[in-house]
């Protein structure tokens, strides 16, 4: 290029600044020249114009070598071009699909060979294999030669061994151990569980965001001068793996001190603002806690109709106190709008999906804490594998454009699972579901059961945004038969459907509506029904037949939960009223409770839980509550019994000294009962398996039965012989816990404690499913 434009220059100095006459292209096959002229044309000729044109055909990646030179009145322009890739190969590569290498790589069938792109596609193979942990895999691209200047593009691949971690080591941690921070990471330590998992290979941007996962672990414990001090990965050649070693700084532990609210605004009382605060004096410093109470305090100022108002925390650290004297400052922002909000790349997801999960619209004043809870929220929804907020100046100094960009992921699911209860036996079920329905964001779900016990199939439709509102509506149909078992001497059909709503108060509190309609056909065998030892409970023979139930309920539900399937923190409360009667045969009012609190109480792997249970129901009208109706008491409320295991039951004529595997449970209108159980670790075993181990103490009891008292058979009016006590029973036991690929599994190990002599007990208990 240099000795060409060179000799152009000594042959004419004046044409520097004109135009030429005529600009002829030689050596060109598959390159229209017009298209070469068109770099030179547009302007004088001059020496920036001629050395623009040649950057730009080098830039185009069509030509290996570009030569101006002057000719008479005009100028030659000699190039070669590039040759044309007719296919691209990979050779050697199991672990990553050629597709998965295509998506990645710039060189292209039927684009040009440009060895400098080629190179930059090799080492871009190399990057992969890397971040999958493969650190010894060579890759090299070679060409084979085919007819008019085409050639095969190949790149050879060597993936070699798997590079994995052979352990992850801290440094300078005192109140954690290094297992309580390996813990906290996503990255994790090689084992014999390494065939099967992804996280024990060294990836450097996952150790950075793991890194963050430490600090703020050690931020919400107190430590608010906590610091990595470095992190480091060395290669063990000879074992091919890596060695990280981490060293931090944790500083001292604080508690919060004074916490108080100031407002340089004027027409905000800083008072009425203190109990939205989150963080409270005395206990132990943390910051999300301090994220918590800036975001409720804000949320609140904007519902008053202060959109530019911040809130700013200001941290005084006492030292010798180890108190961290906290005052959230409320002053008047700068006055910015939202000019625009523009959502991209979203493929399948439609827009409005998108932003109704925002609580700002265009023209509304810009609020970061709105745009922080609106990522937030587009995170939990689970449409897509990357959420991103970015934000640009608008068209004028007040405006600000806010950009989402998404991508969307698969939603749909085609699950097979199976399973085995106490009460139901082996059970199957086929499920099609689809989370983001017609990318509208709405949840649709069909499935069908097939079990030892138990038929039937069930649908579910929930729309989230309910007339353009944050209120949820959903459908649901259902039909289910179910046998006669070793805990129920009678056949039950069940056939409904019914409707929903759900009101989100804020983002831990929810109001949910609902009506049900259903029908229940209670069948008692003939061998039951006779007059002898083995007949079925009176009240079951009155029961016997078709009866509708229309119930309208109302629920009220606080979750603070971390993690709702495997929870390790938090609390959920649900408080539930129900009325039977609109119409029906069913006429009864129940309230239900059920609370849970869950807290690390050691080392974050032990986690403690304490749940408590309650209820009530009773009949109105002229009828006795139906047998059905009630409550009954089994392992959901006390393990070690068998389902239907205790409470009131019906000895019939054999009394207490000839008991019965007939002798039928009839429930009661009341039933409390609490438990205690604490989830630990197994010594030994990697985290990766899922396994954990619980010990665990539950009390409860059934009572009241409130039903018929006599009904007649074979012409003889027999009575009830209802054994009916509130004693508590009691057991204790433990488990092991299962968080498989396939689904939970539970196994329970239980020692009853107290128990009347007409309850039936159940050691061993085994609950669980696969999906697949």
């Amino acid at each position: 290029m240099a000795a060409g434009t060179g000799f152009w220059m000594a042959s004419v100095t004046e044409a520097q600044a004109q135009r030429a006459s005529s600009i002829t292209v030689r050596g060109n096959q598959r390159v229209d020249a017009e298209t070469v002229r068109s770099y030179f044309t547009g302007g004088p000729l001059d020496q920036a114009k001629i050395d623009e044109g040649i950057r730009g055909l080098y830039a185009s990646g069509l030509f290996s070598d570009v030569r101006v030179t002057r000719s008479g009145g005009g100028i030659v322009v000699s190039v070669n071009e590039n040759q044309v890739i007719n296919r691209v190969a990979f050779e050697g590569n199991s672990k990553v699909k050629d597709a998965v290498l295509t998506a990645e790589i710039q060189s292209k069938a039927r684009g040009p060979f440009n060895p400098a792109l080629v190179q930059a596609d090799t080492q871009r193979i190399s990057e992969i294999y890397r971040r999958s942990g493969r650190y010894e895999a060579t890759v090299e691209a070679k060409t084979i030669a085919q007819p008019n200047g085409r050639v095969d593009l190949v790149f050879e691949i060597n993936e070699g061994g798997k590079t994995s971690i052979s352990s992850i080591e801290f440094e300078g941690n005192q109140a954690y151990s290094d297992g309580t921070l390996r813990d906290q990471m996503t990255t994790t330590e090689s084992n014999w569980l390494s065939w099967i998992k992804t996280s024990d290979v060294y990836d450097p941007d996952r150790i950075n965001a793991d890194l963050e996962l430490i600090r703020r672990f050690y931020l919400n414990h107190g430590y608010a001068d906590f610091r990595v001090v470095s992190a480091r990965a060395d290669l063990d050649k000879t074992k091919n793996a890596f060695v990280i070693n981490i060293v931090v700084d944790e500083g001292q532990p604080y508690r919060f001190g004074a916490v108080n609210v100031e407002s340089s605004v004027a027409e905000v009382d800083a008072s009425t603002l203190r109990g939205k605060v989150v963080s409270s004096e005395g206990s132990t410093y943390s910051s999300q806690d301090v994220d918590k109470s800036v975001e409720a305090v804000s949320l609140d100022l904007a519902s008053r109709g202060y959109a530019f108002a911040q809130v700013r925390p200001r941290a005084d650290r006492n030292l010798e106190t180890r108190t961290i004297n906290l005052t959230y400052v409320v002053e008047e922002g700068a006055r910015v709008y939202v000019e625009r909000i523009n959502v991209r790349g979203n493929t399948r997801t439609r827009d409005y999906v998108v932003r109704r999960e925002f609580d700002i619209g265009e023209g509304d004043a810009y609020n970061q804490i709105f745009i922080d809870r609106a990522e937030r929220r587009l995170k939990a929804l689970g449409f897509f594998k990357t959420v991103r907020m970015s934000t640009e100046p608008g068209s004028a100094p007040d405006r600000v454009i806010v950009n989402v960009d998404v991508e969307d992921q698969p939603t749909g699911e085609f699950s097979v699972a199976g399973g085995y209860s106490t009460s139901d036996g082996v059970i199957g079920e086929v499920a099609l579901g689809e989370r983001n329905f017609l990318g509208r964001g709405q949840y649709a779900r069909i499935a069908a059961q097939l079990g030892q016990n138990v038929q039937g199939f069930d649908f579910s439709f929930t729309e989230p945004y309910f007339l353009g509102q944050r209120i949820s509506a959903g459908i649901d149909l259902y039909a289910k038969e179910r046998d006669e078992t070793d805990y129920s001497s009678y056949k039950i059909d069940t056939y409904g459907g019914g409707v929903r709503f759900g009101f989100a108060i804020t983002d831990e509190f929810s109001i949910g509506t609902r009506y049900q309609l259903y029908q229940q056909d209670l069948r008692v065998p003939d061998r039951y029904k006779k007059l002898n030892d083995d007949r079925a409970s009176v009240a079951l023979l009155e029961a016997e037949g078709k009866t509708w139930t229309s119930l309208a309920g109302l629920s009220l539900i606080y979750n603070t939960l971390d993690v709702p399937r495997d929870p390790t923190q938090g609390l959920y409360l649900e408080l539930k009223g129900d009325v039977a009667g609109l119409g029906g045969d069913a006429k009864f009012v129940r309230g239900t409770f059920d609370g849970r609190y869950y807290h690390p109480i050691w080392n974050e792997n032990f986690v403690g839980m304490l749940r408590a249970q309650a209820g009530h129901i009773v009949a109105f009208g002229d009828d006795d509550l139906r047998v059905l109706d009630h409550f009954s008491g089994g392992p959901d409320l006390v393990r070690g019994f068998e389902p239907q295991g205790f409470g009131p039951r019906d000895v019939g004529t054999r009394g207490l000294t000839n008991g019965s595997p007939n002798d039928d449970p009839l429930g009661g209108t009341t039933y409390f009962g609490g438990s205690a159980e604490v989830q630990f670790p197994i010594f030994g075993l990697p985290k990766e398996i899922g396994l954990k181990g619980a010990v665990f103490a539950d009390a409860g009891t059934v009572f009241d039965y409130k039903g018929i008292k006599h009904f007649e058979v074979e012409d003889t009016n027999v009575r009830v012989n209802n054994q009916d006590s509130s004693k508590i029973r009691s057991s204790v036991g433990a488990s092991l816990l299962w968080t498989s690929p396939l689904g939970p599994i539970r196994f329970d190990f239980a020692h009853v404690l107290s128990k009347e002599k007409y309850d039936e007990t159940q050691f061993f208990r085994f609950s669980g499913g696969t999906r697949f």
